[in-house]
């Protein structure tokens, strides 16, 4: 799965939780919870979707690796491929 397939994903999810968000104007660098205005309980349930949704398994210790937008996609890229 190509990077730019993974990002169509992670926005699919977002968009779940986050319907308002403009994600052509998401900075990949920065915090992904705090520029979505998003609390824990909707980040996990995110995270919950994307190993539904991918069928990748991400352990709870991985949960602060996944900060920003680059994080996930590197992470999930390597998990896919």
């Amino acid at each position: 799965m190509t990077e730019a397939e993974i990002r169509t994903h992670i926005f699919r999810g977002l968009e779940l939780i986050a319907p308002e968000a403009d994600f052509d104007e998401l900075p990949s660098g920065e915090n992904l919870r705090e520029e979505l205005d998003i609390d824990s309980y909707d980040f996990l349930s995110f995270l919950i979707w994307l190993n539904e949704d991918l069928g990748v398994e991400i352990p709870e210790i991985d949960y602060e690796k996944l900060i920003t937008l680059e994080n996930l996609v590197a992470y999930l890229s390597q998990r896919l491929n």
